[in-house]
């Protein structure tokens, strides 16, 4: 019996994929390159590529809160520096948000959703309400805020409502490739220059939206 041809390939990036500052950002940049390009290459083959970059996963196991739930036991909690902000999605959300990509992709792309910030300074009045504080500083290949779309790729960026789709600049071999792209998606064309990061993000999570989400997530109270 003749399998079923794979017609989508979504590969999952990172914000260190954006201006990478150590060799696992790097590899995710590298990763990102080579999934887009692979559209070049496909000949008559009915397969496209795209790839999806969003931030922290807000239960994942690189996340700051299991550890600063488990710290506030004893009182004090290990913080490398309260002006940090990160972007935040839940794993629920970004498995939804990548079902979504793999239904509307074309090929070539580069989506980003537009999630929420929190700061690190409201997170640990959050949790650690009266606890002592150590500054641990910031580790090695750690920024102190997240970014997803640089000032360069915001040039080939378009905004698809729920999120921006950033155009591979080797997709633009065709002529009026944005625009033609913006009628196809619906898509609008973003004319200003910009950095989507976790700092200047417009949606920033209060702490009682944080403390429900916790409270949600790890089924604690706070």
């Amino acid at each position: 019996m003749r399998q079923p041809s794979v017609k989508k390939v979504i590969a999952l990036s990172t914000d260190k994929a954006a201006v990478p500052i150590n060799l696992y950002g790097a590899t995710k940049l590298c990763a990102d390159n080579l999934f887009i390009s692979a559209n070049n290459i496909m000949g008559s083959k009915n397969l496209i590529f795209s790839v999806v970059r969003y931030g922290n996963i807000f239960r994942s196991r690189g996340s700051v809160i299991p550890r600063f739930l488990k710290q506030r036991k004893n009182g004090k909690l290990e913080v490398t520096d309260l002006n940090m902000t990160r972007f935040n999605i839940t794993l629920d959300e970004s498995v939804e948000y990548t079902l979504w990509v793999l239904a509307n992709c074309a090929g070539g792309e580069i989506f980003v959703p537009k999630i929420p910030s929190y700061r690190l300074s409201d997170l640990v009045e959050v949790i650690g309400p009266g606890c002592k504080i150590k500054d641990i500083g910031v580790r090695s290949g750690e920024k102190l805020h997240e970014e997803m779309i640089t000032k360069s790729d915001s040039v080939n960026t378009v905004d698809f409502g729920k999120c921006y789709v950033i155009l591979f600049p080797d997709s633009l071999y065709e002529k009026n490739y944005i625009k033609n792209y913006c009628k196809l998606k619906k898509a609008k064309l973003i004319k200003k220059i910009f950095s989507y990061n976790s700092e200047k993000n417009r949606d920033f999570l209060s702490k009682e939206k944080i403390r429900k989400l916790i409270k949600k997530e790890f089924n604690c109270t706070l």
